[in-house]
This record gives structure tokens, sequence and C-alpha cells, in this order.
């Protein structure tokens, strides 16, 4: 998933970071309200976590703002603030759950899927489908001809592009973009390097592959013809 954590207090934003990425997760953070009211409107995210007391513009109005502009994103409130009050303010401003600190981290993602899971079962697919490969979006699970793929996390992002964009061709940079959040430099061989190993895993033991090198341009995944 690409979660937004919008937080300004530096050590829990490092700590939801860390945690995040390590699950496999694609984090972009803001340290204040209107860092991540641009960031909310320029990109798409699976999910936002959005800290109740910000810098500038606060937690609730970032909340309506991104309500107001349509967006249905799930929305997870983290505050000090416990009282029953501020949570009911919290859920009537757009949120759509809301989490006291000090927490746990387990409960915290445990919140986030819930709510992306909620979200997904009414609004998207939770799951993606290219001939006979399959990847499940919410238990994160690969299979090929019902055969289980076993992919790092990383893998899987990258996977899950190529099949969401299956038969265009894209570029390293698209990918590194998309994939990597521009955090390598577009000469690295990181492209190729996991589009190799993605291969050994989704194509090498199937008679028909379904990643291509487009030579000069990128790659593309696509059903056999």
């Amino acid at each position: 998933m690409r979660i937004l954590v919008i937080e300004d207090d530096s050590t829990v934003a490092s700590f939801l970071k860390k945690r995040l990425g390590e699950d496999g997760h694609l984090v972009d953070h803001a340290a204040d309200g209107q860092e991540g009211l641009l960031l909310a409107s320029d990109k798409d995210y699976e999910a936002m976590i959005i800290d109740r007391m910000l810098p500038g513009i606060d937690g609730l109005t970032v909340v309506q703002t991104v309500r107001d502009s349509g967006k249905q994103t799930p929305i997870l409130i983290l505050s000090a603030l416990g009282e029953v009050d501020d949570k009911v303010r919290g859920l009537k401003a757009g949120g759509d759950d809301y989490l006291v600190k000090p927490f746990a981290y387990s409960e915290l993602m445990a919140r986030v899927e819930a709510l992306v899971r909620r979200f997904s079962s009414q609004k998207e697919r939770t799951s993606i489908k290219v001939a006979g490969l399959r990847i499940d979006l919410l238990s994160r699970e690969v299979s090929r001809d019902d055969q289980k793929i076993d992919l790092k996390p990383r893998e899987f992002l990258l996977l899950e592009y190529l099949m969401r964009h299956s038969g265009q061709v894209l570029t390293r940079t698209m990918l590194l973009e998309a994939v990597w959040d521009y955090h390598f430099d577009p000469q690295t061989n990181v492209i190729d390097v996991h589009i190799s190993r993605l291969r050994q895993k989704v194509d090498r033991d199937f008679s028909q592959p379904l990643i291509h090198t487009i030579r000069g341009a990128g790659y593309v995944l696509r059903a056999p013809q």
C-alpha cells in the first residue's frame, strides 16, 4: 500500500515510516498540515494516517479539506486527545477511525487494514489477475496457475504495478517513481535486478513468459497472445 503519514512529532513519524516500510508499504510523510494537503491532493493513497494536532493547518481541517475535495481514502486519526467528545469531532470531520496516543503498532496496522478492506469491498477490486497470475491485494498472496509464489515486499509492489498496467510498456523512470519513489538514481540497475528476480519466480516454471523486456523502452507484463 501507499500510505500518507501526516505527523509533526519526528519520533512518531520516524517510527511509523520505519515499521510501515519494513512491512512493505510505501510511505510519504508530511510534518505539517499544509504539506500534508499538498501530498493528499497530488497523489493517490490507499490510506492516510493524520495527527490531529498539527502546526499551521490542524489535523481536523486537513481531514475536512480532503473530504471536501471528494477523496474517500480511508483516514485514521491519531491524537493524544482521548475523550469521547474529541473522538466524535474527529469522526464527524471525516475520519474513519480514531486511535489515541500512545498506541501499539500492531493495533494501528490492524485498524488501517480493516479500513482499507472495508473501502476496497465497496470501491475497488481486492485482487488482480492476468492470465493465470493472480495477486491478492489484502492478503498479499501471489499465485500462478494455483501455484503459490513467495515474493519479498518490494517484489510484490513491483509486480502489483506491472499488473495494474498490464499490456503497457513501463519505463525504468516510471517504475522508480511508482515503486521506489525516486529513492534511487535512474541510472541504477535496481530495476533490472528486481525484474530478473521476478522472472525467476513468476516465469521460470511456466512455458509462456508474462514479463517482457522492450529493448530501449522498458518492461511490460502481458498475457500470452
